[in-house]
């Protein structure tokens, strides 16, 4: 079972990123997927879901408006899209299956002018 994250880097204030998770090892179409963030001092928290066939989603009210979380079952893939980013959005994004059972290795993302 395994996650991988991409996409990550630095941007400047108002840009945007697109983050993937390529998911593999289970049946990625049977799990809701999340995505988390933890910045320095700070717990993991939970930044997105999105339900199995993709109806449903949740976003943290930090980042609701900008961020949209997608998912492509053909391709075992959940994605991130971050539009407007700020300053404070800068941490390392990890992908989980459901709520944390399983970890991706985390991708650095630093929005900085």
């Amino acid at each position: 079972v395994q996650l991988v994250e991409s996409g990550g880097g630095l941007v400047q204030p108002g840009g945007s990123l697109r983050l993937s998770c390529a998911a593999s090892g289970f049946t990625f179409s049977a799990y809701v997927m999340t995505w988390y963030r933890r910045t320095p001092g700070k717990e993991r928290g939970l930044v997105a879901s999105i339900a199995t066939n993709g109806d449903s989603t949740y976003y943290a009210d930090s980042v609701k408006g900008r961020f949209t979380i997608s998912r492509d079952n053909a391709k075992n893939t959940v994605y991130l899209q971050m539009n407007s980013l700020k300053l404070e959005d800068t941490a390392v994004y990890y992908c989980s299956k459901q709520y944390g059972s399983i970890w991706g290795q985390g991708t650095q993302v630093t929005v900085s002018s």
